[in-house]
């Protein structure tokens, strides 16, 4: 059988295969980017989708409109203003997860060969996606306070890209925060060279002390003329349930506009039955409620993490602790002669019964091979303190 030439550049997740992995009786897995399902708000979403289908079950059950379940595409208005951005309801497709608005994205967007940059390190299903299309990525640097944005704006004169995608918040696989000054810049940088921004913001909602800076699209409209090179993409996977597969893209009226087209031949609509219960949900006011439990969760586990992996491997690693979100980014140093590669470090911390992800993967080129990434999102607070311990062991 003859494959399309498009698969001869795309791998297997190297996640995936290591989940392949994470079978064995007694191990410890840092390595999943899920949340913990034990915080779902299973109640809620019970009441909701037995409401929907009490109500009115017919529109719910049936086929239903490609750019989305009305009343959910109203209550996600609403979501957005409560984040500082205004949107219209028909301002914005629901997707099927925002996986699926990254795909879109790369259909409506990227040619064979179009330049793409992104951050370094990135979302390793963005790499694998927009490579899937024919992007030729180019990496941008990247600290703790997010992109580099002088590089970033000569890496955009230097090579005009098709489109420059960002995770301005608490970034996976980096952890990292873009400074409210930064963002600013990036929307002035996109308005003067006619640069599209995709600003993909899965994790905005779990910061665990001050909520982050405003979002790309809710401070475009203090810079003129940027909504207009800006796409947002959105998810309730991270701070309600990925199992819905709700997620959005807010964009300018001619892209939402293919991109709607392009959903139709991939999947018509999204499940109309998990987007009015979504939309339903959203009218029950539980998830503030919810996510403060999730945030405090998750920020308890970040600080345990962070003080377990300062005891157990001291100098051989460093990091930024982050203020949201569910990963640490961390690097080997090699201190005291430690090892630097993490990819033989992730090999023999399986041996010792715990995972985690190399760093290498999600780099479009030049790999740093001493990076990794750890999730603290669904071990709880001792089996943090027993992996890491054990990660002390494998060093």
């Amino acid at each position: 059988m003859q494959f399309a030439d498009r698969l001869n550049a795309i791998e297997t997740s190297a996640i995936r295969e290591l989940f392949k992995l994470l079978g064995k009786p007694g191990i410890i897995s840092f390595a999943g980017g899920f949340p913990d399902p034990a915080l779902f708000d299973v109640e809620g979403i019970r009441e909701s989708t037995a409401a929907v289908l009490a109500s009115n079950p017919g529109p719910v059950l049936q086929y239903g409109a490609t750019e989305g379940y009305q009343p959910l595409r109203e209550q996600l208005s609403v979501f957005m203003k409560n984040k500082g951005a205004t949107v219209a309801p028909d301002g914005l497709i629901v997707t099927t997860g925002s996986q699926q608005a990254l795909d879109l994205i790369g259909k409506t967007l990227i040619s064979p060969g179009d330049k793409v940059i992104v951050e370094a390190p990135t979302f390793l299903a963005t790499i694998q996606c927009f490579r899937l299309y024919g992007a030729h990525l180019i990496g941008a640097p990247i600290d703790a306070d997010g992109v580099n944005v002088d590089k970033l704006e000569q890496l955009i004169e230097e090579h005009k890209p098709k489109l420059v995608y960002l995770i301005p918040t608490f970034g996976n696989p980096s952890g990292a925060t873009l400074s409210l000054a930064r963002r600013k810049r990036i929307l002035e940088i996109a308005v003067r060279t006619g640069t599209v921004i995709v600003e993909d913001d899965p994790y905005g909602e779990l910061y665990f002390g001050d909520a982050p800076p405003a979002s790309l699209l809710a401070l475009s409209d203090s810079v003129p003329g940027s909504r207009d090179w800006l796409v947002h993409c959105g998810s309730l996977s991270k701070i309600l349930s990925p199992g819905l597969r709700v997620g959005w893209m807010i964009a300018p009226t001619e892209l939402l506009a293919r991109a709607t087209m392009c959903k139709q031949f991939s999947d018509a609509h999204t499940s109309n039955l998990t987007q009015a219960a979504a939309a339903h949900y959203l009218t029950l006011n539980r998830l503030d409620g919810a996510l403060a439990v999730v945030r405090k969760t998750y920020a308890e586990r970040a600080r345990v993490m962070g003080e377990s992996l300062r005891s157990a491997l001291g100098d051989a690693i460093t990091f930024n602790a982050p203020q949201g979100g569910m990963f640490f980014w961390a690097r080997l140093t090699g201190a005291q002669g430690k090892e630097t590669n993490a990819t033989v470090f992730a090999q023999r911390a399986i041996e010792k019964l715990v995972a985690f992800v190399p760093g290498a993967p999600f780099y479009a080129h030049d790999a740093d091979a001493s990076t990794l990434r750890l999730s603290f999102a669904t071990a709880d607070v001792a089996k943090i303190e027993e992996g890491v311990a054990r990660l002390g062991q494998a060093l």
